[in-house]
């Protein structure tokens, strides 16, 4: 449950990184930083004397992976796995905290102010634009440049293609870059505030959220908008930012949508949306239902690695996938994949809550046993096993890769893996880099270490 969500949260953001050279750097770096890892608890494992299943359960315990122990119960069939994650879990949480506290201390690294993505601006049209319709003065524009609304003969009305404009008319354009803005203003005329938004006789703006399932997840040019209704769509706000309404843009659950159109049909365009803040905590149970039955069954599917054995992707690394792949739809047919960010979050929480109950109940007595006999060495071999990978990520990536360092923590968070190792990093640097960095990371990273730990169960199980 709790990697479903997380597959169906970032799947676009994933399929959009690994389509880049970027992505594929970054995907390579933590790699070498996971592997390394385990090669490093395999060592400090045998050199200590520590079980393969505790070792196994402090690799995954460091990287705060609850699919890699999961991987590891399955391989090893016994509560071993559970020990070594109970001891190391905690340093794999405090300690890329730490480390990105130190490093950041140490290189200062400098953040640009966080873009806004979404600019208006009136513009009061010049002799040179006399005779013109939108399209002829749009297609010399930025091409993210909209025009929204335009005042003409002294009344405010809702643009079409082939509307005719004079000198000094006005319109209301969008635009996510103000240089664009600037552009368009020293092209068609001069800036002019005030004239068309104080005037809403006749076309006014109102704010509604999207609670219905049938306006969610269509890209905003095959929206199913009733034929002859004055409606355009000014901007989207999703949680704290505002987006221009792009043709290919795609509502979501709980967005709220800035609507222009005509005074007297308020109502209908309330009743189109939804309008309702209920929908940031709904989703379909039939789509969730059928999307992590779908990733379990991939996960049963058995994948032979000559001279190794069978292993599988597991009910961790299955739902994942399904979801990533599901989450990068969005949608097929009527059959919505996606949910609100709040309601992810809760069952995600949730399923995260019940799986570690479950572990902690199993394996409380062994654990116990364990941590009296040989407690401060598996400690410290967690301790090592994090700060080989968090060193690598951040050390390798930032003076030898010269990864921006905003993405440099988003990577290695998702190497590391728990939510608030990001949510850390979202301080440190405040642009939405480390989000896109963890990703692009987080899912691949957690299906490496679930086949890795399989592999290395069934060598060294087969060995002894």
């Amino acid at each position: 449950m709790f990697l479903y969500c997380i597959g169906i949260l970032y799947g676009r953001q994933f399929f959009e990184g690994m389509a880049g050279s970027a992505g594929r750097r970054y995907n390579l770096l933590a790699t070498i930083g996971v592997l390394a890892s385990l090669a490093v608890a395999l060592s400090l494992g045998k050199i200590f004397d520590v079980k393969v299943g505790h070792t196994l359960g402090l690799f995954a315990g460091s990287m705060t992976s609850t699919a890699t122990l999961q991987a590891a119960l399955d391989t090893m069939k016994n509560s071993e796995p559970s020990i070594g994650y109970s001891v190391a879990y905690p340093f794999g949480v405090i300690g890329p905290i730490l480390c990105f506290y130190f490093m950041t201390r140490w290189v200062k690294p400098k953040f640009p102010t966080k873009a806004q993505r979404f600019h208006m601006a009136e513009i009061t049209l010049s002799e040179a634009c006399a005779g013109l319709t939108l399209q002829s003065i749009l297609k010399d524009l930025a091409a993210g440049l909209q025009v929204t609304m335009v005042r003409k003969n002294h009344g405010n009305l809702l643009p079409a293609e082939d509307l005719v404009v004079e000198a000094g008319d006005g319109i209301l354009v969008v635009a996510d870059s103000q240089t664009d803005i600037d552009a368009a203003a020293a092209r068609l005329g001069s800036i002019e505030s005030g004239r068309l938004t104080r005037d809403r006789s006749a076309v006014d703006y109102l704010r509604v959220f999207v609670g219905k399932a049938g306006m969610v997840g269509i890209p905003l040019s095959q929206l199913p908008l009733p034929k002859g209704m004055p409606i355009n769509i000014l901007h989207v706000r999703r949680y704290d930012t505002d987006l221009v309404a792009s043709p290919d843009l795609m509502l979501e659950f709980g967005d709220r949508v800035g609507v222009l159109t005509s005074t007297d049909l308020k109502e209908e365009v309330r009743k189109l949306f939804g309008d309702t803040v209920k929908a940031a905590a709904e989703f379909s149970y039939v789509s969730l239902g059928i999307g992590m039955v779908l990733g379990v069954l991939l996960g049963l599917i058995p994948i032979p690695i000559p001279g190794v054995g069978v292993v599988t992707l597991g009910i961790g690394g299955g739902p994942l996938i399904v979801a990533l792949i599901l989450g990068k739809l969005r949608r097929t047919g009527p059959m919505l994949w996606v949910m609100p960010l709040p309601a992810n979050i809760v069952l995600r929480n949730f399923g995260l809550a019940l799986f570690l109950a479950a572990v902690g109940i199993n394996a409380g007595q062994p654990f116990v046993k364990t941590i009296a006999a040989t407690g401060p060495t598996l400690l410290l071999i967690g301790v090592v096993v994090l700060l080989v990978t968090v060193g690598i990520v951040l050390l390798v990536g930032y003076y030898l890769m010269k990864i921006p360092y905003d993405d440099l923590l988003g990577v290695a968070s998702g190497a590391t893996g728990n939510p608030a190792i990001l949510v850390y990093s979202n301080r440190m640097a405040p642009t939405e880099r480390p989000d896109i960095g963890y990703a692009m990371i987080f899912p691949s990273m957690t299906i490496v270490k679930v086949i890795a730990v399989q592999v290395v169960g069934l060598v060294l199980g087969a060995a002894g």
